[in-house]
């Protein structure tokens, strides 16, 4: 008759769990200062609740079953724990310090039987090694999401359009502009001028480290896209490399104002608006 290690299991869920407890309570990884032990024990326990509850349903050992609700409760106590501070690595053991207490009490329950005793152990070591590359993944995955998430805030800090003047914005661009980001500046940038009414919009590209073929592309595609707003664009920023970068890659550049500074496009769109700044009289 096959043993069925799920009931076996289940059986000794209490026993499981203080093992489990107590070897976490030996090792340096609790790291009780990030969380306490009323929290372990919770997380604990609703993992090995859903753990043993997917043995259980296996007709014979643990099988090779959908273990998704595992993994599941992995991911969540994961997520939790990447949040409080607790590295991959610290995770991971606390993963393995459950396959330790899951053999432990395996051995003692079936040990007058090795042969299905290596087995079972093999399957439950598989499973729970699983979990443990899971929490991995899960990680890496949080951290992605974080990332991407400064880096949208961040492109829109990066892109601010300031009203210099009635009638008259300026785009300071600084880092790399690439598709997304041309996205996001032509959005602001026309949402702007509507907004606003202005009629002149200068992109100062300044703090664009270099400008190639694909870049310049941009440029082009915003200042178009500003035209058919009704107004027209000026390009600052034009630096000596930058200038002959663009002459190299035979980028055509003629059909739009450029300018070598931001005051100086800020002088063109005062002129072109019949507009005069001058210095108050000294009294």
């Amino acid at each position: 008759m096959a043993i069925e290690v799920g009931k076996i299991l289940q059986k000794k869920k209490k026993y499981i769990l203080e093992t489990w407890i107590s070897g976490q309570l030996e090792n340096d990884s609790l790291r009780d200062d990030l969380i306490s032990n009323e929290e372990t024990k919770i997380q604990s326990e609703e993992l090995l609740d859903a753990f043993l509850k997917r043995l259980s349903a296996e007709s014979t050992g643990v099988g090779t079953g959908d273990f998704d609700p595992v993994i599941e409760a992995v991911d969540g106590i994961s997520i939790t724990r990447a949040k409080k501070g607790f590295s991959p690595r610290d995770t991971a053991t606390y993963i393995y310090s459950f396959k330790d207490a899951l053999l432990k009490c395996l051995h003692e329950e079936i040990r007058n039987d090795p042969g299905t005793l290596y087995t079972e152990s093999l399957k439950i070591s598989k499973q729970v090694d699983e979990l443990a590359i899971s929490t991995f993944e899960t990680f890496i995955k949080s951290r992605e999401e974080v990332i991407l998430r400064q880096t949208d805030e961040i492109t829109e800090i990066s892109t601010p359009v300031i009203r210099v003047w009635d009638g008259i914005l300026a785009l300071p661009i600084i880092g790399t502009l690439d598709s997304s980001r041309t996205q996001v500046v032509m959005e602001n940038l026309l949402s702007q001028i509507v907004e606003t009414g202005s009629s002149i919009a200068i992109l100062d590209i300044s703090g664009v480290p270099a400008v190639d073929s694909l870049v310049a592309q941009h440029l082009i595609k915003t200042v178009s896209a500003t035209r058919l707003m009704g107004a027209e664009c000026i390009i600052s920023g034009i630096r000596p490399e930058i200038a002959q970068t663009v002459v190299h890659l035979g980028i055509d550049l003629s059909d739009i104002i450029t300018k070598s500074s931001l005051a100086s496009a800020l002088n063109y769109a005062f002129t072109s608006l019949k507009l005069e700044v001058r210095k108050a009289n000294k009294i």
